[in-house]
């Protein structure tokens, strides 16, 4: 039996998140298994973060008020006495993810937050925080783990490799926990039932098996699934209140799995595989930020302010961000070494033979109180090596320009990018994209060689 006696202090970096509340939740509904002693809140928007902060004051001292609660914008007051640290930061906020999405789509181009131009500028602003963060945490509470899910998750990990390379944090992604509730729906178990062997990068990856305990194989009958319905299912319809967007985008699983017939794709292969099909379905003038900021923004913030006024959480309690319990079997399995078995963005170290060691890979992982151990996923096919090489380079081009300031490297990152479809378009929009960010990037070192435009001479003058 595990002891779970200790109780824990936890930090939640980017308590003004809508998502903050949730977790609170989730956490208070774990207390069996993950006891807490402290919570606190982070946030460098410290407004925003005092209307979530209030409310959550309100939630504990009725459901554990033994719990020794605060939130701040002291990064000392924060992060002193911390067991473990839970990171979803937004860098820029909403205001900057709107730009994200609608810089690249104003030069016909994928906009989306985590992919393409707009997952690299979101990258560029991120690295700088997540860095922070990890320092604070070294420096008050040096034996802290940091638990960390803010996207570009991929750009981020591999930033935390080059940078702070024997710092503990771990990378971690609730999409394939998502994707894996959806295959539990459509063969009738629960996720937990699951065990599954992945290979790829965030966002950017292959399911190559799904079994239950007992070693049954359901591959095949997910397949056939995916392949008429994409991951779409009617319980998710029903129970999720899902957006249109995230419908669209789990119904186009089934052309993704086209593509390679032999392996469950991960759903945002989309940006990748049929980026003129995004751009084509995408509304310039309105994009998942605006929708993100009409629905989940305005619940979440209305749900706070409701409580913060009647002064008890009975007016309207906020949900349980259940999907986020695999945070929660993160923690334990490092705290009480449980060796859960999880998708984890980790060094490639072998774990992929057949692609570079010093990528950044999302693969299975044992986990226990000396962090992650991945679990070898042998040579992968040509179409996904080639994939995965392009799109790592991508996002170490991305890493090297925003340590060393260099234009030419971002710009040859977006290159790179398979939404992109030229140099040229590529330059247009991180032009855009660097105007845009004057406030969180770094400035970029250009020579004149760099900013050469591409000469617009007919090749036939030059005969």
């Amino acid at each position: 039996m595990i002891e779970t006696t200790k109780k824990h202090s936890i930090i939640i970096a980017g308590g003004g998140s809508t998502y903050t509340a949730g977790i609170v939740m989730m956490l208070l509904e774990n207390q069996d298994r993950f006891p807490l002693r402290a919570l606190k809140l982070y946030d460098n928007d410290g407004e925003r973060q005092a209307i979530i902060g209030k409310a959550i004051a309100i939630e504990l001292q009725e459901k554990a008020p033994e719990i020794k609660f605060e939130y701040t914008t002291d990064p000392v007051e924060a992060f002193t006495d911390v067991d473990f640290c839970f990171a979803h930061i937004r860098s820029g906020g909403y205001k900057m993810r709107e730009q994200d999405e609608k810089i690249p789509l104003a030069h016909h181009v994928v906009g989306q937050e985590t992919c393409g131009p707009g997952g690299i500028a979101y990258g560029m602003r991120s690295i700088g925080d997540i860095i922070e963060l990890i320092d604070f945490m070294e420096k008050y509470s040096p034996d802290c783990w940091m638990l960390n899910y803010s996207n570009p998750a991929s750009i981020v990990a591999e930033a935390c490799r080059r940078l702070r390379p024997k710092s503990k944090i771990l990378n971690i992604c609730d999409m394939p926990v998502g994707t894996q509730r959806r295959m539990s729906q459509i063969i009738g178990l629960s996720p937990k039932d699951l065990e599954v062997r992945y290979f790829g990068m965030n966002h950017f990856g292959w399911w190559t098996s799904v079994k239950d305990k007992s070693g049954h194989e359901y591959l095949p009958e997910i397949r056939d699934y995916v392949a008429k319905n994409g991951y779409l299912t009617q319980v998710e319809v029903d129970t999720q209140h899902m957006d249109a967007s995230w419908q669209a985008t789990h119904k186009k699983a089934q052309d993704l799995l086209a593509v390679d017939p032999k392996y469950l794709p991960n759903t945002y292969l989309k940006y990748y595989l049929y980026p003129d099909y995004v751009v084509a379905h995408s509304d310039p003038d309105y994009t998942r930020a605006n929708e993100v900021e009409d629905g989940r923004e305005k619940r979440v913030f209305a749900a706070a302010r409701k409580i913060i006024e009647a002064g008890t959480s009975k007016v309207g309690e906020f949900p349980i961000d259940s999907h986020a319990s695999f945070i929660v079997d993160l923690a334990c399995a490092i705290a009480y070494n449980t060796h859960e078995r999880m998708l984890l963005i980790v060094e490639n170290n072998g774990a992929i033979a057949n692609i570079d060691n010093d990528i950044m890979v999302e693969v299975p992982c044992i986990v226990g109180k000396d962090g992650p151990e991945p679990i070898t996923q042998g040579k992968i096919p040509l179409f996904q090596r080639g994939m995965i090489l392009e799109q790592a380079m991508v996002e170490k081009l991305v890493v090297s320009a925003w340590i060393n300031h260099d234009y030419q490297q971002l710009w040859q990152a977006l290159t790179l990018s398979k939404t992109l479809p030229s140099a040229q378009v590529a330059k247009e929009v991180l032009d855009d994209l660097i105007e845009a960010n004057k406030e969180y990037w770094p400035e970029l070192n250009k020579s004149a060689l760099h900013v050469d435009l591409i000469s617009e001479t007919p090749v036939e003058s030059l005969v």
